[in-house]
């Protein structure tokens, strides 16, 4: 969801001996100046932060719509003499929030003040934070971050993630970062930056599990308690011809694979028939199949019938949603 930029912090709280103060020509915030403070825009344009009522007001504006609160107990800021606001060294406060709310906190600053945001996290969470800001947001911190240190958040980043931004920045700076991520995390990224945005190939992710339909269903579960590194969230499993072949041949819903009995054979329990898409589709046309079949993902394959990566329900969503409801999808795969 495209959020309102506040530009300016033009009314400021302090501390008081008789708790928050708001002063009109303040120029910081104090850490713990009140419990609760809104972030408020007023007719004007400009930014406020105000105590909240104490007469049981709702959260929102003198229009009576919708403001965000914030609660200052989690963000921490250094006062200053100068006109400016900087950032406190404060990540231990910053990474007990949700991405979500680190990535409003950001947007609701200036970009240079919200760019410090993202900076002071850990290379994680400040993938997680971006992937939850807008795209021109993130090829913008990318871009004015350290080359280094912006490959290692994109190497945090979920495949798709990456290659959207990457794809969002000049050719010259892309293949700069690019050159500098990992060996694996790089392969998987570069994979998907020929496709067209509009496609199943430029919507897809290459983050799923493929198991060889040879393995019954306790050496499958055997194999992904074994496994180094999962996507987040796995609902599907991709049932492949041989150990070392992409040739897809089913699919098993997890659920279906825990409940089976261990000595089952997969291809006893995968299903032989399933929905599919080509890396040329148009995404709009993937994302309207997803919604009518009540799928959670999409496999995307060639020619060969070969497997290249999956097309998930969020990613979908962003694009069947109205364009202020899309950003409110939840990740389901990371």
């Amino acid at each position: 969801m495209r959020r309102r930029r506040h530009e300016h912090l033009t009314r400021l709280c302090r501390r008081g001996d008789a708790g928050g103060e708001v002063h009109g020509d303040a120029t910081h915030i104090c850490t713990g100046a009140l419990d609760l403070a809104r972030v408020d825009a007023n007719p004007d344009g400009e930014t406020e932060l105000r105590e909240p009522s104490t007469h049981g007001e709702a959260a929102a504006d003198r229009a009576g719509r919708p403001v965000e609160v914030l609660d200052w107990a989690d963000v921490g800021y250094l006062a200053t003499d100068a006109a400016t606001v900087q950032l406190k060294s404060s990540s231990d406060k910053l990474s007990r929030l949700h991405p979500v709310e680190i990535a409003r906190l950001a947007e609701a600053l200036s970009y240079h003040h919200g760019s410090e945001v993202v900076e002071s996290l850990d290379d994680e969470t400040a993938a997680e934070t971006l992937e939850e800001m807008p795209a021109e947001h993130q090829a913008r911190i990318l871009s004015d971050m350290d080359e280094e240190r912006a490959a290692d958040i994109l190497e945090w980043m979920s495949p798709d993630e990456a290659a959207d931004v990457l794809g969002d920045l000049p050719e010259e700076k892309a293949e700069e970062l690019l050159g500098l991520m990992e060996g694996e995390e790089q392969a998987d990224v570069a994979e998907l930056l020929p496709y067209e945005d509009d496609t199943a190939g430029g919507l897809m992710t290459t983050e799923f599990v493929s198991l060889p339909r040879e393995l019954t269903v306790g050496e499958a579960l055997a194999r992904l308690r074994d496994m180094a590194e999962t996507p987040n969230m796995i609902y599907y499993l991709y049932v492949v011809e041989a150990e070392n072949s992409w040739r897809l041949c089913g699919v098993i819903a997890l659920r279906s694979l825990i409940l089976a009995e261990p000595s089952m054979p997969l291809e006893e329990v995968m299903r032989k028939e399933f929905q599919k898409a080509t890396p040329d589709e148009p995404a709009n046309e993937v994302a309207q199949r997803i919604a009518e079949y009540n799928l959670l993902a999409l496999p995307v394959v060639d020619d060969s019938e070969d497997i290249l990566g999956i097309v998930t329900v969020d990613d979908a969503m962003e694009i069947l949603l109205p364009k202020d409801w899309r950003q409110r999808v939840p990740k389901l795969f990371g």
